[in-house]
């Protein structure tokens, strides 16, 4: 049988209780356990797909082809694990299930209420979680803050899981702020004692508070902690902020969190194998080299939008012992010539990102025509891509008024085109091209010299494609398909001849990467930054230099 751990947070959102739960996970994987994670969201959507990232941040795509929470990218990361729709929840899902049972009869007559068969649907999809994995050990983080009305019905699916599965099965991890006040100077933990009031008041009593502060806590405050939220002292477990996530298993397992879970659910102790973790960490915090990227794009004001793509350039920094001073670049701005040198002629490489809709489109298409000219590294993801084809076809094969129909409805040269199978889609959410679909390369690419492999997989999320009307005049000016989807021949991957890096791809390699196994793109991306780096400046410094200018900062978190 499963056991299973339960996050919650309270006093407010932001918390961390993602980075908790899959740091958490890590702890547990390094002892030698199963670990699977599921987040459980309370908003009303059936999934965050069509939700626009200002408002929900990134949207991270799983091998089956979910639109999911971006939490599941860090759980992915954290235990190199894929997960799957099963792994993301949300009141839209659940609401929408029970409805459907009940207008085919499932129900039998009787009264559909949120006890039992709204509890009882939400418990059935963490246990199916369990079953299919065939996990030791589930990790289930509630979405938003205890007290917040929609998150009642999975508050109570999970104070009944401990009924169904018993003490030793089930554990309640809650994640808390106790802040310092300047004013007063000290640490205040009235804020951890309310949540945990209103989390009691509901059924549930933590079994461990994860305390997240600026300050160190000290044995007084554990104390009190301890006392007046009734858990062990132990069990009081500072999270101080960090300068990177990944210091976050580390610093939990100096806490002793691993330990506490592993007594807690009747485990047998074992130290961890964490030796992987630590030379992660040794390299973000003590890179010998540095570089700078330009990540533009038209959602740069929330940086969570392209959490995955962030995470995965600081891979790559990793793999080439550097540091990744990224430079938002807000795409609107380029739209004027005059701002892209301003913006982008001191950088080592150039990253367009992915999107919707055209406001900053121009932008874009400029940055990747600078980066062609400039021969600067560059590398298109998904739009990115796009805009790299509409750039060269408008301004090296001579195509005026080269675009894409999502932008325009009727262009002289549709060199993006809505994928036949897109036509008759009517329905915005889930219809998209999801998921992983496979993709033979050119042994004479870039790509290929990435990889080190022919057939490689990778997740998709997209309607438009690269129209192969044009396949040939671009192949012949120099910019080619060097990866294809046999199956439906459509170009997957492009990469400019006569450039020291220049490759686009449709599909997302971000979200594959992990902070032990850089994706080879994002590797070979930095690699070719750092090139330019040496060319431009002569030698590298032997210790990364001091980010410099307000637009610039250094990926630390």
């Amino acid at each position: 049988m499963a056991k299973f751990i339960f996050i919650t947070g309270g006093v407010l959102s932001a918390l961390g209780k993602g980075i908790t739960a899959a740091s958490l996970g890590r702890l547990l994987k390094d002892r030698g356990l199963r670990v699977t994670i599921q987040k459980l969201d309370p908003y009303i959507n059936v999934d965050p797909g069509t939700m626009n990232p200002y408002q929900h941040g990134e949207v991270f795509v799983t091998a089956d082809g979910a639109e999911t929470d971006l939490d599941l990218g860090h759980y992915e990361r954290f235990i190199d694990e894929e997960l799957s729709r099963a792994h993301n929840l949300t009141t839209g899902q659940i609401y929408l299930s029970v409805i459907q049972k009940e207008r085919r009869g499932d129900y039998l007559g009787g009264t559909v209420q949120v006890i039992p068969h709204i509890t009882d649907e939400i418990k059935e999809g963490i246990v199916k979680v369990a079953r299919t994995t065939q996990a030791d050990v589930v990790i289930v983080e509630i979405g938003g803050t205890v007290g917040d009305i929609e998150s009642l019905p999975f508050l109570e699916a999970i104070r009944q899981m401990r009924i169904d599965h018993g003490r030793e099965n089930t554990l309640y991890l809650h994640v808390t702020l106790v802040p310092f006040l300047e004013t007063a100077g000290e640490l205040k933990t009235k804020p951890t004692q309310h949540s945990v009031k209103e989390l009691r008041s509901i059924g549930i009593n933590p079994d461990i508070i994860i305390c997240r502060t600026q300050r160190e806590l000290t044995p007084d405050v554990r104390q009190k902690i301890a006392l007046f939220c009734n858990v062990q002292l132990d069990a009081v477990i500072q999270n101080l902020d960090v300068d990177n996530i990944y210091e976050v298993p580390l610093m939990l397992e100096q806490e002793g969190l691993g330990n506490i879970v592993m007594r807690e659910l009747g485990f047998e102790p074992v130290a961890p194998d964490l030796e992987s973790w630590r030379q992660v960490v040794q390299k973000l915090k003590e890179p010998r080299h540095q570089v700078t990227i330009a990540l533009v794009g038209k959602y740069v004001e929330l940086h969570d939008a392209y959490m995955s793509i962030v995470e995965a350039l600081r891979h790559g920094g990793i793999a080439n012992d550097a540091r990744i001073d990224l430079r938002w670049v807000y795409s609107a701005d380029l739209e004027d010539p005059e701002n892209l040198a301003p913006a982008l002629e001191d950088v080592d490489g150039i990253l367009i990102g992915p999107g919707f809709g055209y406001r900053g489109i121009e932008g874009k298409i400029n940055a990747a025509g600078f980066a062609r000219e400039h021969q600067i590294p560059f590398f298109g993801i998904c739009l990115g891509l796009q805009c790299a084809v509409i750039e060269f076809a408008r301004n090296v094969c001579g195509l005026e008024g080269a675009n894409s129909t999502e932008f325009v409805d009727d262009p002289p040269h549709p060199v993006i085109a809505l994928m036949p199978e897109q036509k008759e889609i009517q329905n915005l959410g889930g219809t998209m091209r999801l998921g992983t679909f496979p993709c033979r390369l050119d042994k004479s690419s870039r790509a290929y010299q990435a990889y080190g492999e022919e057939y490689i997989l990778e997740r998709h999320r997209h309607r438009f494609e690269f129209n192969n009307d044009y396949r040939d005049l671009l192949s012949a000016h120099g910019l080619r398909p060097t990866g294809v989807w046999p199956d439906a021949n459509l170009v997957e991957v492009m990469e400019l001849a006569d450039h020291p890096w220049f490759v686009g791809t449709q599909f997302h390699p971000e979200f594959k990467s992990r902070p032990t196994k850089p994706h080879p793109l994002f590797r070979d991306f930095i690699r070719a930054a750092l090139e330019r780096r040496r060319q431009r400046q002569g030698r590298l410094p032997e210790t990364a230099e001091k980010t410099r200018g307000a637009r610039s900062s250094t990926v630390t978190d």
